[in-house]
Protein backbone atom coordinates (compact mmCIF):
# COMPACT_ATOMS: atom_id res chain seq x y z
CA UNK A 1 0.00 0.00 0.00
CA UNK A 2 1.45 3.34 -1.03
CA UNK A 3 1.71 6.12 1.55
CA UNK A 4 -0.23 9.29 0.82
CA UNK A 5 1.86 11.34 3.23
CA UNK A 6 4.36 13.58 1.37
CA UNK A 7 8.01 12.86 2.22
CA UNK A 8 10.00 15.51 4.04
CA UNK A 9 13.40 16.80 3.06
CA UNK A 10 16.32 16.36 5.46
CA UNK A 11 16.14 19.97 6.67
CA UNK A 12 12.39 19.79 7.19
CA UNK A 13 12.81 16.51 9.09
CA UNK A 14 15.36 18.04 11.46
CA UNK A 15 13.17 21.10 11.98
CA UNK A 16 10.28 18.78 12.84
CA UNK A 17 12.44 16.80 15.26
CA UNK A 18 13.67 19.98 16.94
CA UNK A 19 10.12 21.28 17.32
CA UNK A 20 8.90 17.95 18.78
CA UNK A 21 11.90 17.90 21.14
CA UNK A 22 11.04 21.41 22.29
CA UNK A 23 7.46 20.32 22.98
CA UNK A 24 8.76 17.38 25.05
CA UNK A 25 10.99 19.73 27.06
CA UNK A 26 8.07 22.06 27.75
CA UNK A 27 5.94 19.06 28.76
CA UNK A 28 8.59 17.76 31.18
CA UNK A 29 9.01 21.26 32.63
CA UNK A 30 5.26 21.48 33.20
CA UNK A 31 5.20 18.02 34.82
CA UNK A 32 8.17 18.90 37.05
CA UNK A 33 6.47 22.13 38.15
CA UNK A 34 3.29 20.29 39.10
CA UNK A 35 5.29 17.57 40.88
CA UNK A 36 7.21 20.13 42.96
CA UNK A 37 3.85 21.51 44.12
CA UNK A 38 3.16 18.11 45.70
CA UNK A 39 0.51 17.06 43.15
CA UNK A 40 2.00 13.66 42.27
CA UNK A 41 -1.12 12.11 40.71
CA UNK A 42 -1.87 15.22 38.66
CA UNK A 43 1.76 15.34 37.50
CA UNK A 44 1.54 11.70 36.41
CA UNK A 45 -1.72 12.38 34.54
CA UNK A 46 -0.19 15.38 32.78
CA UNK A 47 2.89 13.34 31.84
CA UNK A 48 0.83 10.56 30.26
CA UNK A 49 -1.71 12.80 28.48
CA UNK A 50 0.72 15.40 27.11
CA UNK A 51 3.56 13.08 26.06
CA UNK A 52 1.14 10.61 24.47
CA UNK A 53 -0.51 13.46 22.57
CA UNK A 54 2.82 14.78 21.29
CA UNK A 55 3.88 11.32 20.15
CA UNK A 56 0.57 10.51 18.44
CA UNK A 57 0.36 13.81 16.53
CA UNK A 58 4.04 13.84 15.55
CA UNK A 59 4.47 10.23 14.37
CA UNK A 60 3.21 8.88 11.06
CA UNK A 61 2.89 5.36 12.51
CA UNK A 62 0.16 6.53 14.93
CA UNK A 63 -1.75 8.59 12.38
CA UNK A 64 -5.04 6.72 12.83
CA UNK A 65 -4.97 7.32 16.60
CA UNK A 66 -5.28 11.07 16.09
CA UNK A 67 -9.03 10.71 15.63
CA UNK A 68 -9.71 8.78 18.83
CA UNK A 69 -7.07 10.34 21.07
CA UNK A 70 -9.21 13.38 22.16
CA UNK A 71 -11.98 11.05 23.33
CA UNK A 72 -9.55 8.70 25.08
CA UNK A 73 -7.82 11.66 26.75
CA UNK A 74 -11.16 13.04 27.92
CA UNK A 75 -12.05 9.66 29.46
CA UNK A 76 -8.70 9.60 31.21
CA UNK A 77 -9.06 13.12 32.58
CA UNK A 78 -12.72 13.12 33.59
CA UNK A 79 -13.34 9.44 34.44
CA UNK A 80 -10.18 7.46 35.17
CA UNK A 81 -8.26 10.19 37.01
CA UNK A 82 -11.09 11.13 39.45
CA UNK A 83 -11.64 7.43 40.08
CA UNK A 84 -7.96 6.85 40.85
CA UNK A 85 -7.91 9.89 43.16
CA UNK A 86 -10.94 8.55 45.02
CA UNK A 87 -9.33 5.13 45.42
CA UNK A 88 -6.07 6.69 46.66
CA UNK A 89 -7.91 8.92 49.17
CA UNK A 90 -9.82 5.87 50.45
CA UNK A 91 -6.52 4.44 51.73
CA UNK A 92 -5.48 7.63 53.58
CA UNK A 93 -6.60 9.62 56.63
CA UNK A 94 -7.45 12.62 54.43
CA UNK A 95 -9.97 14.72 56.37
CA UNK A 96 -10.78 18.25 57.45
CA UNK A 97 -7.91 18.20 59.95
CA UNK A 98 -5.50 16.13 57.80
CA UNK A 99 -5.34 17.85 54.42
CA UNK A 100 -1.76 19.10 54.20
CA UNK A 101 1.51 17.34 53.47
CA UNK A 102 4.04 16.81 56.25
CA UNK A 103 6.26 19.63 54.95
CA UNK A 104 3.35 22.09 54.76
CA UNK A 105 2.34 21.28 58.35
CA UNK A 106 5.89 21.88 59.62
CA UNK A 107 6.02 25.13 57.67
CA UNK A 108 2.68 26.29 59.07
CA UNK A 109 3.60 25.45 62.66
CA UNK A 110 6.93 27.25 62.34
CA UNK A 111 5.12 30.36 61.07
CA UNK A 112 3.26 30.72 64.39
CA UNK A 113 4.48 33.37 66.84
CA UNK A 114 3.83 34.29 70.44
CA UNK A 115 4.25 37.50 72.44
CA UNK A 116 7.69 37.40 74.00
CA UNK A 117 8.14 41.04 74.99
CA UNK A 118 6.55 44.45 75.21
CA UNK A 119 3.56 45.68 73.24
CA UNK A 120 3.41 49.14 71.66
CA UNK A 121 0.35 51.06 70.54
CA UNK A 122 0.93 52.55 67.11
CA UNK A 123 -0.64 55.03 64.76
CA UNK A 124 0.12 56.48 61.35
CA UNK A 125 0.93 60.19 61.30
CA UNK A 126 0.11 61.93 58.05
CA UNK A 127 2.80 64.11 56.49
CA UNK A 128 3.35 66.06 53.31
CA UNK A 129 3.15 64.47 49.86
CA UNK A 130 1.19 61.44 51.18
CA UNK A 131 4.04 60.29 53.37
CA UNK A 132 3.46 58.72 56.77
CA UNK A 133 5.40 58.10 59.97
CA UNK A 134 4.93 55.14 62.27
CA UNK A 135 4.48 56.36 65.84
CA UNK A 136 4.86 53.83 68.70
CA UNK A 137 4.11 54.37 72.39
CA UNK A 138 4.35 52.07 75.42
CA UNK A 139 2.37 53.30 78.42
CA UNK A 140 4.18 51.02 80.87
CA UNK A 141 7.70 52.04 79.84
CA UNK A 142 6.62 55.58 79.00
CA UNK A 143 8.64 55.46 75.80
CA UNK A 144 7.82 56.65 72.31
CA UNK A 145 9.41 55.83 68.97
CA UNK A 146 9.08 57.38 65.53
CA UNK A 147 10.05 56.23 62.04
CA UNK A 148 11.24 58.32 59.13
CA UNK A 149 8.57 59.65 56.71
CA UNK A 150 7.77 57.01 54.09
CA UNK A 151 5.17 56.35 51.44
CA UNK A 152 2.90 53.43 52.28
CA UNK A 153 4.13 51.59 49.19
CA UNK A 154 7.66 51.65 50.68
CA UNK A 155 6.58 49.87 53.88
CA UNK A 156 8.35 46.52 53.55
CA UNK A 157 11.30 44.67 54.98
CA UNK A 158 13.27 46.02 57.97
CA UNK A 159 12.60 49.50 59.28
CA UNK A 160 14.44 51.32 62.04
CA UNK A 161 12.65 53.61 64.53
CA UNK A 162 14.23 56.20 66.82
CA UNK A 163 13.26 57.05 70.38
CA UNK A 164 11.71 60.50 70.84
CA UNK A 165 10.71 62.44 73.92
CA UNK A 166 7.26 63.27 72.63
CA UNK A 167 5.37 62.38 69.52
CA UNK A 168 4.76 65.23 67.06
CA UNK A 169 1.35 66.86 66.92
CA UNK A 170 0.26 65.65 63.50
CA UNK A 171 -2.91 64.37 61.85
CA UNK A 172 -3.55 60.71 62.66
CA UNK A 173 -4.56 58.55 59.72
CA UNK A 174 -7.98 56.89 60.15
CA UNK A 175 -8.34 53.17 60.73
CA UNK A 176 -9.49 52.80 57.13
CA UNK A 177 -5.99 53.63 55.88
CA UNK A 178 -4.44 51.02 58.17
CA UNK A 179 -6.94 48.39 57.02
CA UNK A 180 -6.29 49.13 53.34
CA UNK A 181 -2.52 48.81 53.85
CA UNK A 182 -2.59 45.99 56.37
CA UNK A 183 -0.61 43.63 54.15
CA UNK A 184 2.30 46.10 53.86
CA UNK A 185 2.25 46.82 57.60
CA UNK A 186 2.31 43.12 58.46
CA UNK A 187 5.34 42.55 56.25
CA UNK A 188 7.65 45.03 58.01
CA UNK A 189 9.96 44.45 61.00
CA UNK A 190 10.54 47.46 63.24
CA UNK A 191 13.95 47.54 64.96
CA UNK A 192 14.20 49.49 68.22
CA UNK A 193 17.44 51.18 69.39
CA UNK A 194 18.06 48.19 71.75
CA UNK A 195 17.80 45.84 68.69
CA UNK A 196 14.42 44.39 69.75
CA UNK A 197 12.31 43.58 66.67
CA UNK A 198 8.58 44.35 66.59
CA UNK A 199 5.93 43.07 64.18
CA UNK A 200 2.29 44.01 63.72
CA UNK A 201 0.02 42.00 66.05
CA UNK A 202 -3.26 43.88 65.58
CA UNK A 203 -4.66 46.92 63.81
CA UNK A 204 -3.43 49.16 66.62
CA UNK A 205 -0.42 47.31 68.07
CA UNK A 206 3.12 46.27 67.29
CA UNK A 207 4.62 43.65 69.60
CA UNK A 208 7.80 41.77 70.19
CA UNK A 209 7.03 38.26 68.90
CA UNK A 210 9.11 35.11 68.62
CA UNK A 211 8.58 31.89 66.67
CA UNK A 212 6.57 29.47 68.79
CA UNK A 213 7.97 26.28 67.24
CA UNK A 214 11.29 25.09 65.91
CA UNK A 215 11.79 21.78 64.12
CA UNK A 216 14.90 19.60 64.13
CA UNK A 217 14.83 17.41 61.03
CA UNK A 218 17.59 15.14 62.37
CA UNK A 219 15.57 13.77 65.30
CA UNK A 220 12.09 14.86 64.05
CA UNK A 221 11.47 16.87 67.25
CA UNK A 222 9.22 19.95 67.24
CA UNK A 223 9.85 22.21 70.25
CA UNK A 224 7.40 24.77 71.66
CA UNK A 225 9.60 27.63 72.93
CA UNK A 226 6.70 29.22 74.80
CA UNK A 227 5.88 26.19 76.97
CA UNK A 228 8.94 23.97 76.52
CA UNK A 229 6.80 21.06 75.27
CA UNK A 230 8.22 18.66 72.71
CA UNK A 231 6.30 17.00 69.90
CA UNK A 232 7.06 14.21 67.46
CA UNK A 233 5.19 13.15 64.31
CA UNK A 234 2.95 10.12 64.80
CA UNK A 235 2.55 8.61 61.33
CA UNK A 236 -0.21 6.27 62.52
CA UNK A 237 -2.65 9.15 63.07
CA UNK A 238 -0.99 11.93 61.03
CA UNK A 239 -0.45 14.45 63.85
CA UNK A 240 2.42 15.94 65.81
CA UNK A 241 1.90 14.38 69.25
CA UNK A 242 3.47 15.44 72.53
CA UNK A 243 6.16 13.17 73.99
CA UNK A 244 7.35 12.79 77.57
CA UNK A 245 10.94 12.62 78.80
CA UNK A 246 11.16 8.94 77.80
CA UNK A 247 9.99 9.77 74.26
CA UNK A 248 6.56 8.14 74.65
CA UNK A 249 3.49 9.72 73.09
CA UNK A 250 0.96 11.47 75.34
CA UNK A 251 -2.63 12.47 74.57
CA UNK A 252 -1.91 16.06 73.43
CA UNK A 253 -1.52 16.70 69.70
CA UNK A 254 -1.18 19.72 67.43
CA UNK A 255 -3.48 20.93 64.67
CA UNK A 256 -3.40 20.75 61.70
CA UNK A 257 -2.48 17.17 60.89
CA UNK A 258 -0.87 15.75 57.78
CA UNK A 259 -2.01 13.10 55.32
CA UNK A 260 -0.66 9.55 55.70
CA UNK A 261 -1.56 6.19 54.24
CA UNK A 262 -3.59 3.99 56.60
CA UNK A 263 -4.16 0.94 54.42
CA UNK A 264 -7.55 -0.74 54.70
CA UNK A 265 -8.49 1.11 57.91
CA UNK A 266 -11.37 3.05 56.34
CA UNK A 267 -12.89 -0.11 54.86
CA UNK A 268 -12.38 -1.95 58.15
CA UNK A 269 -14.08 0.94 59.95
CA UNK A 270 -17.17 0.50 57.79
CA UNK A 271 -17.37 -3.19 58.74
CA UNK A 272 -16.26 -3.12 62.39
CA UNK A 273 -17.00 0.30 63.92
CA UNK A 274 -20.56 0.09 65.27
CA UNK A 275 -21.03 3.85 64.92
CA UNK A 276 -20.41 3.49 61.17
CA UNK A 277 -21.42 -0.11 60.53
CA UNK A 278 -24.97 0.19 61.87
CA UNK A 279 -26.02 3.26 59.82
CA UNK A 280 -24.13 1.96 56.76
CA UNK A 281 -26.04 -1.34 56.75
CA UNK A 282 -29.40 0.37 57.35
CA UNK A 283 -28.74 2.97 54.66
CA UNK A 284 -27.51 0.30 52.21
CA UNK A 285 -30.70 -1.75 52.69
CA UNK A 286 -32.88 1.34 52.31
CA UNK A 287 -30.96 2.39 49.19
CA UNK A 288 -31.63 -0.97 47.52
CA UNK A 289 -35.30 -0.96 48.61
CA UNK A 290 -35.76 2.64 47.46
CA UNK A 291 -34.25 2.02 44.03
CA UNK A 292 -36.12 -1.27 43.58
CA UNK A 293 -39.54 0.07 44.64
CA UNK A 294 -39.06 3.17 42.51
CA UNK A 295 -38.43 1.00 39.44
CA UNK A 296 -41.46 -1.18 40.23
CA UNK A 297 -43.84 1.72 40.87
CA UNK A 298 -42.74 3.87 37.92
CA UNK A 299 -42.80 0.90 35.53
CA UNK A 300 -46.24 -0.32 36.59
CA UNK A 301 -47.72 3.16 36.60
CA UNK A 302 -46.15 3.92 33.22
CA UNK A 303 -47.60 0.70 31.76
CA UNK A 304 -51.07 1.39 33.11
CA UNK A 305 -51.18 5.00 31.88
CA UNK A 306 -49.70 4.06 28.49
CA UNK A 307 -52.40 1.42 28.06
CA UNK A 308 -55.14 3.86 29.12
CA UNK A 309 -54.13 6.71 26.79
CA UNK A 310 -54.08 4.26 23.85
CA UNK A 311 -57.42 2.68 24.72
CA UNK A 312 -59.63 3.13 21.66
CA UNK A 313 -62.79 3.70 23.69
CA UNK A 314 -61.23 6.61 25.61
CA UNK A 315 -62.20 10.07 24.33
CA UNK A 316 -59.84 13.04 24.58
CA UNK A 317 -56.75 10.84 24.62
CA UNK A 318 -54.51 13.70 23.49
CA UNK A 319 -55.49 15.82 26.50
CA UNK A 320 -54.89 12.99 28.95
CA UNK A 321 -51.58 12.19 27.30
CA UNK A 322 -50.48 15.82 27.61
CA UNK A 323 -51.49 16.04 31.28
CA UNK A 324 -49.73 12.80 32.17
CA UNK A 325 -46.48 13.88 30.49
CA UNK A 326 -46.41 17.29 32.24
CA UNK A 327 -44.42 16.05 35.29
CA UNK A 328 -41.65 15.06 32.88
CA UNK A 329 -41.66 18.55 31.30
CA UNK A 330 -41.29 20.44 34.60
CA UNK A 331 -37.68 20.60 35.93
CA UNK A 332 -37.22 18.01 38.66
CA UNK A 333 -35.90 20.36 41.34
CA UNK A 334 -38.98 22.58 40.98
CA UNK A 335 -41.33 19.61 41.43
CA UNK A 336 -39.35 18.45 44.48
CA UNK A 337 -39.54 21.88 46.14
CA UNK A 338 -43.28 22.08 45.37
CA UNK A 339 -43.84 18.67 47.01
CA UNK A 340 -41.76 19.81 49.99
CA UNK A 341 -44.31 22.56 50.53
CA UNK A 342 -47.29 20.25 49.90
CA UNK A 343 -46.08 17.79 52.56
CA UNK A 344 -45.42 20.51 55.15
CA UNK A 345 -46.90 19.33 58.44
CA UNK A 346 -48.43 22.65 59.49
CA UNK A 347 -49.28 24.46 56.28
CA UNK A 348 -49.10 21.85 53.50
CA UNK A 349 -52.18 21.20 51.40
CA UNK A 350 -51.87 17.42 51.80
CA UNK A 351 -52.12 17.60 55.59
CA UNK A 352 -54.94 20.14 55.37
CA UNK A 353 -56.96 17.71 53.22
CA UNK A 354 -56.17 14.75 55.50
CA UNK A 355 -57.10 16.81 58.55
CA UNK A 356 -60.46 17.81 57.10
CA UNK A 357 -61.28 14.28 55.91
CA UNK A 358 -59.84 12.06 58.65
CA UNK A 359 -58.64 14.43 61.39
CA UNK A 360 -54.96 13.43 61.07
CA UNK A 361 -51.79 15.42 60.38
CA UNK A 362 -48.97 12.97 59.57
CA UNK A 363 -45.45 14.09 60.45
CA UNK A 364 -43.97 13.42 57.05
CA UNK A 365 -40.51 14.78 57.84
CA UNK A 366 -40.17 13.48 61.42
CA UNK A 367 -41.38 9.89 61.17
CA UNK A 368 -38.85 7.57 59.42
CA UNK A 369 -41.50 5.39 57.74
CA UNK A 370 -43.60 8.34 56.53
CA UNK A 371 -40.50 10.16 55.29
CA UNK A 372 -39.53 7.12 53.20
CA UNK A 373 -43.09 6.78 51.89
CA UNK A 374 -43.03 10.46 50.92
CA UNK A 375 -39.78 9.97 48.99
CA UNK A 376 -41.27 7.05 47.06
CA UNK A 377 -44.40 9.04 46.23
CA UNK A 378 -42.43 12.01 44.93
CA UNK A 379 -39.94 9.86 43.02
CA UNK A 380 -42.74 7.85 41.41
CA UNK A 381 -44.36 11.09 40.30
CA UNK A 382 -41.07 12.24 38.76
CA UNK A 383 -40.26 8.90 37.08
CA UNK A 384 -43.46 7.45 35.65
CA UNK A 385 -43.82 9.82 32.62
CA UNK A 386 -40.59 8.54 31.06
CA UNK A 387 -41.68 4.92 31.49
CA UNK A 388 -45.09 5.82 30.07
CA UNK A 389 -43.54 7.36 26.94
CA UNK A 390 -41.38 4.27 26.38
CA UNK A 391 -44.32 1.93 26.94
CA UNK A 392 -46.46 3.90 24.49
CA UNK A 393 -43.93 3.13 21.79
CA UNK A 394 -43.57 -0.52 22.77
CA UNK A 395 -47.33 -1.05 22.77
CA UNK A 396 -47.38 -0.37 19.03
CA UNK A 397 -45.17 -3.44 18.53
CA UNK A 398 -47.59 -5.86 20.25
CA UNK A 399 -49.61 -7.76 17.59
CA UNK A 400 -53.31 -6.96 17.74
CA UNK A 401 -54.06 -10.60 16.90
CA UNK A 402 -53.28 -11.49 20.51
CA UNK A 403 -55.95 -9.16 21.84
CA UNK A 404 -58.47 -10.35 19.25
CA UNK A 405 -57.84 -13.97 20.21
CA UNK A 406 -58.23 -13.15 23.91
CA UNK A 407 -61.50 -11.32 23.18
CA UNK A 408 -62.85 -14.46 21.50
CA UNK A 409 -61.89 -16.44 24.64
CA UNK A 410 -63.81 -13.89 26.75
CA UNK A 411 -60.77 -12.37 28.55
CA UNK A 412 -61.30 -9.24 30.63
CA UNK A 413 -59.31 -6.00 30.37
CA UNK A 414 -57.29 -6.94 33.46
CA UNK A 415 -56.48 -10.35 32.03
CA UNK A 416 -55.32 -8.75 28.79
CA UNK A 417 -53.07 -6.42 30.75
CA UNK A 418 -51.54 -9.10 33.02
CA UNK A 419 -51.33 -11.94 30.47
CA UNK A 420 -50.42 -10.08 27.27
CA UNK A 421 -49.43 -6.43 27.76
CA UNK A 422 -47.21 -6.75 30.82
CA UNK A 423 -45.22 -9.84 29.71
CA UNK A 424 -44.69 -8.32 26.25
CA UNK A 425 -43.38 -5.06 27.75
CA UNK A 426 -41.22 -6.38 30.61
CA UNK A 427 -38.61 -8.05 28.40
CA UNK A 428 -37.69 -5.02 26.22
CA UNK A 429 -37.97 -2.76 29.30
CA UNK A 430 -35.52 -4.82 31.38
CA UNK A 431 -32.30 -2.95 30.35
CA UNK A 432 -34.05 0.37 30.96
CA UNK A 433 -35.28 -0.83 34.36
CA UNK A 434 -31.74 -1.82 35.35
CA UNK A 435 -30.49 1.61 34.25
CA UNK A 436 -33.30 3.24 36.25
CA UNK A 437 -32.30 1.18 39.29
CA UNK A 438 -28.68 2.34 38.96
CA UNK A 439 -29.78 5.98 38.59
CA UNK A 440 -32.05 5.91 41.64
CA UNK A 441 -29.34 4.08 43.59
CA UNK A 442 -27.46 7.42 43.44
CA UNK A 443 -30.43 9.82 43.43
CA UNK A 444 -28.70 12.54 45.44
CA UNK A 445 -30.79 15.50 44.26
CA UNK A 446 -34.11 14.13 45.54
CA UNK A 447 -32.75 13.35 49.01
CA UNK A 448 -30.84 16.62 49.37
CA UNK A 449 -33.72 18.85 48.27
CA UNK A 450 -36.60 17.04 49.98
CA UNK A 451 -35.39 15.60 53.30
CA UNK A 452 -31.60 16.14 53.48
CA UNK A 453 -31.48 12.60 54.90
CA UNK A 454 -33.62 13.44 57.93
CA UNK A 455 -34.92 12.32 60.39
CA UNK A 456 -31.50 11.80 61.89
CA UNK A 457 -30.30 8.49 63.32
CA UNK A 458 -29.11 8.45 66.91
CA UNK A 459 -26.03 6.80 68.43
CA UNK A 460 -23.92 7.12 65.28
CA UNK A 461 -20.38 8.45 64.99
CA UNK A 462 -21.09 9.84 61.52
CA UNK A 463 -23.92 12.12 60.35
CA UNK A 464 -26.64 9.78 59.09
CA UNK A 465 -30.39 9.93 58.53
CA UNK A 466 -33.16 7.40 58.01
CA UNK A 467 -33.83 8.65 54.46
CA UNK A 468 -30.18 8.92 53.42
CA UNK A 469 -29.04 6.97 50.40
CA UNK A 470 -25.45 5.79 50.25
CA UNK A 471 -24.54 8.74 48.02
CA UNK A 472 -26.05 11.35 50.36
CA UNK A 473 -24.56 9.54 53.37
CA UNK A 474 -21.16 9.79 51.70
CA UNK A 475 -21.70 13.50 51.03
CA UNK A 476 -22.62 14.17 54.66
CA UNK A 477 -19.56 12.32 55.95
CA UNK A 478 -17.33 14.35 53.63
CA UNK A 479 -18.85 17.80 54.11
CA UNK A 480 -21.18 17.82 57.12
CA UNK A 481 -19.23 15.89 59.75
CA UNK A 482 -19.28 17.32 63.26
CA UNK A 483 -15.73 18.26 64.31
CA UNK A 484 -14.01 16.97 61.18
CA UNK A 485 -14.80 16.11 57.59
CA UNK A 486 -13.70 12.54 56.93
CA UNK A 487 -12.89 12.50 53.22
CA UNK A 488 -11.03 9.20 53.50
CA UNK A 489 -14.04 7.34 54.90
CA UNK A 490 -16.33 9.01 52.36
CA UNK A 491 -13.98 7.94 49.55
CA UNK A 492 -14.06 4.34 50.83
CA UNK A 493 -17.87 4.34 50.69
CA UNK A 494 -17.70 5.94 47.24
CA UNK A 495 -15.48 3.08 46.07
CA UNK A 496 -18.04 0.58 47.35
CA UNK A 497 -20.82 2.46 45.52
CA UNK A 498 -18.73 2.41 42.35
CA UNK A 499 -18.24 -1.35 42.59
CA UNK A 500 -21.98 -1.90 43.14
CA UNK A 501 -23.04 0.31 40.24
CA UNK A 502 -20.33 -1.21 38.02
CA UNK A 503 -21.73 -4.65 38.85
CA UNK A 504 -25.19 -3.46 37.79
CA UNK A 505 -23.76 -2.06 34.56
CA UNK A 506 -22.03 -5.35 33.75
CA UNK A 507 -25.24 -7.23 34.54
CA UNK A 508 -27.15 -4.93 32.19
CA UNK A 509 -24.63 -5.49 29.40
CA UNK A 510 -24.78 -9.24 29.95
CA UNK A 511 -28.58 -9.21 29.94
CA UNK A 512 -28.68 -7.14 26.76
CA UNK A 513 -26.28 -9.55 25.06
CA UNK A 514 -28.39 -12.53 26.08
CA UNK A 515 -31.52 -10.87 24.70
CA UNK A 516 -29.75 -10.19 21.41
CA UNK A 517 -28.55 -13.80 21.21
Amino acid sequence: MLSTTPSLSTSQLWVKRAFVGLLYLLAFYLVLTIYLQGEILFALLTLVIVTAGIYIFSSERTYRWRYVYPGVAAVGIFVVFPLLCTVVIAFTNYSGSNQLSFERVVQQLQSQHYFSGERFDFKLLEGAEKRYQLALHNKTLQKSYLSAPLALAELKGDLTVEEVATLPDATVAPLKVITQNRQQLQSIHLTLPNNDVLTMSSLRQFSQQSPRFSFESSDQILTNHETGERFKPNDEIGFFQQIDEQGNFTAKRLEPGYTVGIGWANFAKILTDEGVQKPFIQIFIWTVVFALLTVVFTTLLGMVFASLVQWEALKGKAVYRLLLILPYAVPGFISILVFKGLFNQSFGEINLILDNLFGIRPEWFNDPFLAKAMLLIVNTWLGYPYMMIVCMGLLKAIPQDLYEASAIDGATVWQNFTKITMPMLIKPLMPLMIASFAFNFNNFVLIQLLTQGRPAMISTSTPAGHTDLLVSYTYRIAFEGSGTQDFGLAAAIAVIIFLLVSGLALFQLRLTKLQQD
